[in-house]
């Protein structure tokens, strides 16, 4: 039966790609990839030859109502990011309302995200936590960080390497000096590491040492 597939791909390593995403990659009619460029490497290391085709952050809207027919028509089609799961502060949300406003199936395949090993690395409470991904650039930032700081729950964020220094000082303005936090960087990579401590104690060892690669944040709720 067509359908979409939301297929999950590694962060980092390849080895945490499932035998089941390889299955379903090979036998669709398509692979929608955020970048042709990044998940053709994936897909000539597991021999994957299905055609692929861009969608991405800045022609998704463009592609939703094609693509949509497409499936309806009896095409089976499968949607992956860079990296992770897609959906997950990466396109797919659009497409996935999409399918099932005109009852089109789509299947998630479980499989890599990045803020589920960063939050249980982290130590912290993980009963109830809440999702926030990249903090808004300008507008809006100062209105949510005064809200999250009244928020008791683990809070995960994303954050790119170069805006890491500025988003723990914001932190430590709005959630206080002695706020605990956890940074995880390059998961399941070569130089993969997890720094835990306040968030005074943290800025004070990234603004020493500027990060690279892939980040996820994890601050402890308001006690």
């Amino acid at each position: 039966m067509s359908k979409l597939y939301l297929v999950p791909t590694p962060i980092g390593n390849l080895e945490d790609m499932t035998f089941r995403a390889v299955k379903v990659l090979k036998e669709v009619d398509l692979i929608l990839a955020e970048d042709t460029r990044t998940s053709g490497k994936l897909l000539k290391h597991f021999e994957i030859s299905t055609h692929m085709q861009s969608h991405h952050a800045h022609n998704e809207h463009k592609m939703i109502d094609r693509t949509v027919q497409r499936i309806k028509n009896g095409e089976t089609i499968a949607l992956i990011s860079d990296a992770g799961t897609p959906a997950i502060s990466d396109p797919g949300f659009l497409l996935t309302r999409a399918c099932i406003e005109n009852d089109v199936d789509v299947e998630c395949l479980p499989g890599a995200t990045a803020f589920v090993p960063a939050l249980v690395n982290s130590g912290f409470p993980n009963d109830k936590f809440i999702f926030e991904g990249f903090l808004p650039v300008k507008k809006g930032r100062q209105t949510r960080l005064k809200l999250l700081a009244e928020e008791t729950r683990t809070m995960i964020f994303y954050e790119s390497p170069h805006k890491l220094i500025k988003t723990l000082g914001h932190f430590v303005d709005y959630f206080g000096e002695d706020r605990a936090v956890s940074v995880s960087r390059e998961l399941t990579k070569l130089f993969e590491e997890t720094l835990r401590g306040t968030a005074t104690e943290v800025l004070a060892y990234y603004t020493n040492k500027p990060p690279k690669g892939e980040i996820v944040i994890i601050v402890g709720g308001k006690k």
